[in-house]
This record gives structure tokens, C-alpha cells and sequence, in this order.
């Protein structure tokens, strides 16, 4: 199958069975992309989220383009970025057509309640997946700890807890005098 059509497939296939954006994506992202196709590793998938984080757009739209950008080039990242557009936009438009005809239903709301739910589960799922590749070793745990605290208690920006986490990580390792990896 040609690749830029084997990206698409695989995005378009990624946003059309996913609730909850990109974060609830991020397990997709990981079976697909590093499990299955082996287009990225975890490491790789990790460094390609923490940037969509903290540029401009929607998360799952930018991981997409990195992704395809990191696996073909350009065209990988336009095909990457349609594949990852077009199913949510086409139902979108549908249910948006008949959503105020059935919001308030009860089994819509309940449906809607175990959807969420799910994805918080696949979120946590997950995280407990990318924390044992990323933790490396007390200072990156405190990192992970610090910046915790400070989205979930302080409520910074996404951006700026990304930047200032890897201005530490380039701090602490001049110090340390390491050698790039």
C-alpha cells in the first residue's frame, strides 16, 4: 500500500474511533503508531506530544502532523494531518444536523457517561505506560512531580510547564556535563 495512503488510513482510522481529544487519543497514538506500525518509539511519541502541547492548535491534530512529518516528510505530514481531520469533521457535521433532537434523552446522557469514563481509563492507561519510559531517575521524577502540581493546583499553561521542563533538562544536564544523546 503506498505510504501516504497507509498514513491516512491509519489517522483516519485513529480519530473516527476515539471520544475525548487528544489526550484520550494518546493510547491510539501508541498502539498504532509504536506497536503496530513501528513508525515511532515511545520515546519518540513522547517528545513529538510534549511539542504539540506547546505549539499552537489542537493536540491531536499537531502530534499527527509530527508524526507524519517524522515519518514521510512533508506530504506524510499533509496526509497524516487530513487522515487525522476528515472522519471527525464529516461526523461531526452529521450529528450536529440532529444533536439538539436527542441531548436531553436519558440513554444518550447515560451512553455519554460510560463513554467518558472509558476514556479517562485509557488516559490513565496510558500515562502508566509513558511514565515508565519517561521517569528516568529522581530528578526526572521531581519534574514530573513538580509539573503535576503546578497544571493540577496552579493551573499553568501547558506550554509553559513543557518549556520550563525542558530548560531544566538542558540545565541539569550542562551541569552534569553529559554528552547529547
Amino acid at each position: 500500500m503506498n505510504e501516504n495512503l497507509s498514513l491516512f488510513l491509519t489517522f483516519a482510522r485513529i480519530s473516527s474511533s476515539c471520544f475525548g481529544g487528544g489526550y484520550a487519543m494518546l493510547p491510539f497514538f501508541q498502539r498504532e503508531l509504536v506497536q503496530k506500525k513501528s513508525w515511532l518509539t515511545d520515546e519518540e511519541l513522547l517528545d513529538l506530544n510534549a511539542v504539540a502541547q506547546c505549539t499552537p492548535g489542537v493536540i491531536a491534530v499537531n502530534t499527527a502532523t509530527f508524526c507524519g512529518y517524522r515519518t514521510r516528510g512533508v506530504p506524510g505530514a499533509l496526509w497524516a494531518t487530513l487522515g487525522i481531520l476528515v472522519p471527525p469533521v464529516v461526523i461531526v457535521t452529521i450529528i450536529s444536523a440532529f444533536f439538539w433532537s436527542f441531548a436531553e434523552n436519558p440513554w444518550v446522557q447515560y451512553a455519554l457517561t460510560g463513554v467518558r469514563a472509558c476514556v479517562c481509563a485509557l488516559i490513565i492507561n496510558s500515562t502508566i505506560r509513558l511514565y515508565r519510559k519517561a521517569i528516568l531517575d529522581l530528578p526526572t521524577f521531581f519534574v514530573f512531580l513538580a509539573v503535576f502540581l503546578l497544571a493540577a493546583f496552579v493551573g499553568l499553561s501547558p506550554a509553559i510547564l513543557v518549556i520550563g521542563a525542558g530548560l531544566f533538562g538542558l540545565a541539569y544536564h550542562r551541569v552534569r556535563k553529559e554528552p547529547p544523546l
